[in-house]
């Protein structure tokens, strides 16, 4: 199941960030008295009484603007509504009504969605009244609160998250490989979908958008069933042009959520771009095994014997913290590595449930914590006395510690190396948490 998607909507400048900021707790989205200040897409995982759930920031909605940033900030609020499950209209309580919130309201009564009319910025109950002039929109009961504060958001958080599902932390985890095809529009991956499984299961065309929703198929890998999901591209109405790097991630994360697996596909004709990476991100952030599969590579002009060498250098020094991703050079047009890129899936798959036993890991783990003591700026001294690893599928490993807190981001990095070094976990994100000494 996927997690629900909510998406946050309003005029600018009603406090969306601030609001979504609130809702998962951390501070991410920038926040700024002027308006359109959230110029992209913000997204996250917020959870509440055991109910998670995905929410969007969008920018300001600003109808009929031919004004740039406006026209792509009201592209990408017409994507998140129709790809979110709730949403969530926020509204002004100190400024009141606007002619904005009204065409804004027009829209989503269009909708087949639950819509949830908020009114911010009612600070207090003696501004509760400000609240009665929403009626007109149509959209039911609006519910007030105050986001900078906090006021009223556990009230709020009940009624957004009826229906949704507790996520429950003894579940057992499902064996069966179920692997995301994804990356950015017209990257060849229903192509290569089509190619594993030998029919065409999806609609192959040159142009972005082909792929509308996300398409299950079965693969057999050696009498295993293995699912593809082969992932959307661009949406095809036609209104929708600038944003295609957002409807992707929206798509990305439907997928991801119901797969323990990624093969995140670049177009090796192409330049690399800052949306590539964006994916390779948003995966290992789901804490699923990852793959890299660098399609069409046929169609590289000038190859030589040393270009996978020069392609695969430059992109582990843009993976940076990710290079422990496999990459392979496939062809979805030849099936050029098709099978090695799913054997490969498998390796990470079976590494992600991979199982440490705690005595190796003191052993090898404590003598290079010896080696390489932990430091702070203080000077204060960090003693790491053991570590277990608590959980797989994802892989989690718990370090006891006598400040834990002061463990450095640098050194929770020269740690996972480590234990890549000794274990491998090709492809895995390695979660570590750091707890109070035991007495």
């Amino acid at each position: 199941m996927s997690k629900p998607i909510v998406a946050i909507v309003g005029r600018p400048n009603v406090g969306k960030s601030t609001f979504f900021n609130r809702l998962i707790g951390m501070q991410t989205a920038i926040v700024d008295d002027a308006p359109g200040i959230t110029r992209d897409r913000h997204y996250a995982e917020a959870e509440w009484v055991g109910k998670p759930f995905t929410v969007i920031d969008t920018g300001g909605f600003v109808p009929d603007s031919d004004e740039v940033f406006e026209k792509a900030i009201r592209e990408q609020t017409q994507i998140a509504i129709e790809e979110s499950d709730k949403i969530v209209f926020v509204v002004d309580g100190k400024e009141g009504l606007n002619y904005i919130d009204k065409e804004l309201a027009n829209i989503l009564r269009k909708e087949n969605k639950k819509v949830i009319l908020v009114v911010n910025k009612v600070d207090s109950g003696k501004e509760e009244t400000n609240s009665a002039q929403f009626h007109s929109l149509g959209l039911g009961e609006p519910y007030t609160i105050g986001a900078l504060g906090g006021r009223k958001i556990g009230d709020f958080l009940d009624v957004l998250t009826q229906g949704f599902t507790i996520d429950l932390d003894d579940k057992k985890e499902d064996s069966q490989m179920r692997i995301a095809i994804i990356g950015k529009p017209n990257v060849g991956k229903s192509s290569m979908v089509n190619a594993l499984i030998g029919k065409e299961r999806s609609i192959v065309t040159p142009i972005a958008g082909t792929t509308r929703d996300a398409i299950d198929s079965v693969y057999k890998l050696n009498g295993e069933e293995v699912l593809l999901v082969d992932t959307a591209g661009l949406m095809r109405k036609s209104k929708i042009r600038q944003n295609v790097d957002f409807y992707s991630t929206l798509r990305t994360l439907k997928a991801i959520d119901r797969c323990n697996l990624a093969i995140i596909l670049f177009d090796a004709s192409i330049p690399l771009e800052k949306q590539d990476f964006r994916i390779v991100q948003t995966a290992a952030e789901k804490n699923i095994g990852v793959v890299l599969g660098i399609n069409k590579w046929d169609a590289v002009e000038g190859k030589d014997t040393n270009s996978i060498i020069r392609y695969e250098e430059a992109l582990r020094q843009k993976l940076r913290q990710y290079d422990y991703i496999p990459v392979l050079f496939v062809s979805a047009k030849t099936k050029q590595r098709l099978p090695k890129l799913i054997d490969l899936a498998k390796t990470v798959h079976t590494n992600r449930a991979m199982r440490i036993p705690t005595s190796s890991l003191n052993d090898t783990l404590l003598a290079d914590i010896k080696r390489y003591p932990p430091s702070t700026k203080t000077g204060k001294d960090i003693k790491l006395n053991y570590v277990t690893q608590v959980k797989t599928s994802p892989p989690v490993f718990a370090f006891f510690a006598n400040e834990p807190d002061m463990v450095s981001e640098q050194y929770k990095g020269y740690l996972r190396n480590r234990i890549r070094h000794h274990y491998g976990f090709i492809g895995v994100p390695l979660t570590l948490v750091f707890k109070k000494k035991r007495k």
